[in-house]
Parts: structure tokens; sequence; C-alpha cells
């Protein structure tokens, strides 16, 4: 037999369903944040592999952790009104060229924008595609300069902590394993720098850190500095994102992956929440 509710215990229930959906919805307005992430992925084959391989991980990241995770190959999508509809802005291989774009991303830092780079998009080297014609970027938003030289070939490294009360690196472990990753040092000396904080450098244990075959591929000791944040910006730069590619046997196979190290996508996606949060 059918059993009958008074309408006031329809509608007790509806109000209380109702409640909890609003209660749903103002939780995830408030956690959540937007991510836009810019690349070129035209030129390196290992920058190419890194590019495909953090879409696909930060897509998952951002189902995990509730935020938006967007990515586009069109640079001219770097102006004010676009930005202003993202919270993090990342550059995961390269930098705007057009002095409109880079005036957009300038004034979009300078008004508390969030700002994750990698590998790549720090690279400067005059004569190149990509000279050192940004002063504001590199000398003044990174702090590093231009490029100086690299490791090689792609080796994973013992990393370790400098900075261990900064959110970014949170519950990390003093010293780490990297993934394999072509290391970059660089003309200015980070240490030297008032408005930069040093977060992760390569730890002297990793020494000799490289394969070569060329000498100067090998780095026998040195301070390198391959996660850092300028204080006057919301902004972090790791220098991640080279993965190993089988260019001897010419199949152009990836024969790494940038997020295999449990411990350094931690400090990744520290990083992120950092930013998006900070911002929000």
């Amino acid at each position: 037999m059918m059993a009958f509710f008074p309408a006031r215990i329809f509608l007790f229930i509806a109000v209380c369903l109702l409640c909890r959906i609003d209660d749903g919805l103002a939780q995830r307005s408030n956690s959540a944040f937007r991510v836009i992430a810019f690349y070129t992925a035209k030129n390196d084959k290992a920058h190419i592999s890194f590019v495909h391989e953090a879409n696909r991980w930060f897509s998952k990241m951002a189902a995990t952790h509730q935020f938006t995770y967007d990515s586009t190959a069109n640079w001219a999508n770097m102006n004010a009104g676009f930005l202003t509809t993202y919270d993090v802005v990342l550059f995961l291989d390269t930098r705007p060229e057009e002095p409109a774009q880079r005036e957009a991303f300038r004034q979009y830092m300078e008004k508390g924008g969030g700002w994750m780079g990698f590998h790549f998009s720090a690279f400067a080297l005059t004569p190149s595609t990509y000279p050192q014609n940004w002063d504001w970027y590199h000398n003044e938003f990174l702090g590093s300069g231009t490029y100086k030289s690299n490791t090689w070939r792609p080796t994973s490294a013992v990393l370790r902590v400098e900075t261990s009360k900064h959110p970014a690196t949170k519950g990390l472990p003093k010293t780490f394993t990297s993934a394999p990753n072509e290391w970059y040092r660089w003309t200015n000396d980070l240490r030297a720098n008032p408005d930069i904080d040093i977060l992760v450098a390569i730890d002297s244990t990793s020494f000799p850190l490289g394969t070569g075959p060329k000498p100067h591929e090998i780095w026998n000791s040195g301070y390198y500095p391959v996660v850092w944040t300028n204080r006057k910006y919301n902004m972090i730069y790791l220098n991640m994102g080279h993965n190993d590619i089988d260019y001897e046997g010419k199949t152009n196979r990836e024969l790494s992956s940038t997020f295999a190290s449990e411990i350094q996508d931690k400090l990744i996606i520290n990083s992120l929440l950092w930013l998006g949060r900070r911002k929000k």
C-alpha cells in the first residue's frame, strides 16, 4: 500500500536538499581558481614531449584539487581581456614575443596575477631564436638574466630544499631525487638578489651531473638554483621540463617523464595551489 506524506514534509526535504546543493557550490566557488597554460610546442622534441605530458597531468590535477585548467598555443590570447578571466598563467615552454603581448603580461603580473614557468620559458641567449631582448622579464621578473650553459644528457639530480617554510616546499624532505632533466645555469647570481627566494637547488651529492659527451656538459661543482620566487610578484619558476628523448637512435621515443617523481610532483602542485589561493 502506498504511503502518503503531508506536503510540509516534502517541502522540508526539498529545502534541505537545496541547502546542501548551495553549500557545495559555495565551497567550490571559494576553493576553485582558473589556470591558463600557454605553449608553443614546435621546436625541440623534448619540450614538445613535456608540453603534452604537462597538459595531461594538470588536467588530472584540476579534477583532484578543484581548479579549472585550460591551455592554448595562441599567444594572441595574451591580452588584458583574456587574462583577466584567469588567476594563474603557466608558460610551459616559451614566452610571448610580441610587444603588446609582453606588455599585457607585465601588467597582469603587476596587478597581482599568478605565474608559473617551466624550463625553457626562462631561456634567453643572444644570438638565438630567443635572444635576451626583454629586460623586465629576464632581469627584473625572473632575475636570472640570460642562459649560460646546461648539463647533457638529461639526468636525474639530487635536489636540496633551501627554504622549507615556503608553501611550495611544505612537506618535502630536505633532499629528494628529481625526474630526469636538462639543467640550466644563468648569468646572474640569484643569491645576490634581495627579492629572490631560492626554494630548491642542486645538492652537491649530484656531482658529477650530466654524462656529456662534451666536458662542459658535465657539472662537477658549483651552486645551481632550480626553483625560485620573486617576492615582488606572485610567481614561481621551476627549471624542470625537458624529457629525455632517443635522439641518437633517431626514433624520438620518450625515454623519461617529468612527472615521474612523486616528491617533485608534490612540489609542482604545492606551487600551483599556493599561486591560485594567494591570487584568490
